[in-house]
């Protein structure tokens, strides 16, 4: 019998007690090929020499120091190193442990600049459907999954939901890329007029959409015409790079392929790799400025703030992508592996899409090609390719409710930056078995 609260409470997975690289053993001896990075968290693999060292020495030197006495030299090296990499204008950075904390100091960050430059009457967010920006209340008010929003609708704060930049859904027939951009940010606007433009505190995005539909990736322009949007109305763009950031998509930011710059941006997963817990805000000078002018303190905090050894750990992370240029290794291997999923699946039956960039790619399963109609929800297909893949010893990141929180299957890929075009090859390959084994059955 367990007592650990496991996420599902009528299983009990296996237990993992050893990682080296791309692979996670389990107490039967088993070895899996770690296609996804856990959540695209995992972007050195496991246990790497330099990431332990560097915790090592500082679990030596010093664990722990609250940040309402005490900064840190290590920390203060972090936010250095995020802060030389960042989009242009951004000027501190905020560290937290994990993903959801990003988003939920993000978005008091946003509400208290209004406050301290005397526009309080900004309380309103907008976001977009089919997106997810984590499970504390906050970000899960202003994310769009339906299905993990559902069960605590009453008790999350009001948001508007706008439509996903989902071009293999929601393009219409003979619209261009840069159409169904525009249409999307006239969008945005429409609903900011409609909140009162003097109302709408920000816009939250995923640059690249992660686990709610499957790696969505915007059409060309799209978020410049969404930064002019929020320009006019003096509306903040939140960007939320917690899962498609810190060189997942072949750049440290994933904005940087936009040609936009934010006025906040979140990070976590990758920035230390798994290693530690930890998370960040990334701020525009302005914003730092208001409130150094003003209150000169942001009224929110936790424990865990700065933390030494995470704080150690991701900065050994990023010296080592930064080192060994694993950067450029994602483009070029990113482009390969696209190719090797579109040569193993591009032609299956129930493969309705590919897409993705560096190493973040979603694969979008559907019952007929030729009308994207989805697969029963009830079937659970996406759960079913998963506990397949794991059969085959490949660890994927499958989610279903792809195309509205309720209907569709995706399966995400996120294997760490060290991947070989073998170790690619090989989850390509095994990946295509468990999709043909799961749907064939599915069908019987």
């Amino acid at each position: 019998m367990t007592h650990v609260f496991h996420r599902h409470l009528h299983h009990t997975p296996p237990v993992a007690i050893a990682a080296s690289g791309m692979t996670i053993r389990d107490a039967a001896g088993r070895d899996y090929l770690d296609a996804s990075g856990g959540a695209a968290v995992s972007s050195l693999g496991h246990g790497h020499p330099d990431v332990i060292a560097a915790m090592h020495a500082q679990v030596d030197r010093l664990a722990y120091a609250h940040t309402s006495f005490f900064t840190t030299e290590v920390a203060e090296q972090l936010a250095d190193e995020l802060i030389g990499g960042a989009p242009e204008g951004m000027s501190h950075v905020y560290l937290v442990s994990g993903g959801s904390e990003a988003v939920e100091s993000a978005l008091k960050m946003a509400r208290q600049y209004f406050v301290e430059i005397g526009q309080p009457q900004r309380t309103h967010f907008i976001a977009r459907r089919q997106s997810y920006h984590g499970n504390t209340l906050g970000a899960l008010a202003v994310g769009g999954n339906a299905w993990r929003r559902e069960p605590f609708a009453p008790i999350l704060v009001p948001a508007t939901h706008v439509s996903p930049c989902y071009p293999y859904r929601e393009q219409h027939e003979g619209e261009s890329a840069d159409q169904y951009g525009v249409r999307l940010a006239a969008e945005l606007e429409a609903a900011i007029l409609a909140q009162g433009a003097d109302r709408v505190i920000a816009f939250v995005a995923e640059t690249v959409g992660g686990a709610t539909a499957g790696v969505l990736t915007p059409v060309p322009g799209y978020f410049k015409a969404v930064r002019e949007v929020c320009d006019r109305h003096g509306v903040l763009l939140i960007l939320d790079e917690v899962m498609c950031g810190m060189g997942r998509c072949g750049t440290l930011y994933a904005c940087e392929q936009e040609g936009v710059v934010p006025d906040l941006v979140t990070v976590a997963k990758g920035l230390g790799g798994g290693y530690q817990p930890i998370g960040a805000v990334l701020a525009q000078r302005r914003i730092v400025e208001a409130m150094s002018q003003g209150s000169g303190f942001f009224q929110h905090g936790h424990t865990y703030l700065g933390h030494p050894v995470a704080c150690a750990a991701a900065l050994a992370v990023q010296r080592v992508i930064r080192r060994d240029g694993l950067l450029a290794k994602v483009r070029d291997d990113g482009e390969a592996f696209g190719a090797m999923l579109r040569e193993a699946l591009g032609d299956h039956p129930h493969v309705g899409d590919i897409r993705g960039r560096g190493f973040f790619w979603g694969v979008e399963l559907v019952a007929e090609r030729a009308t994207k109609s989805p697969f029963a929800p009830g079937l659970k297909l996406h759960a079913r390719i998963k506990n397949d893949a794991m059969a085959r010893g490949l660890l994927c990141y499958p989610f279903g409710g792809t195309v509205d929180g309720r209907q569709g299957d995706h399966v995400l890929l996120a294997p760490p930056f060290i991947a070989t075009r073998q170790d690619l090859q090989e989850i390509a390959t095994r990946l295509a078995g468990a999709i043909d084994s799961v749907t064939r059955a599915a069908l019987r």
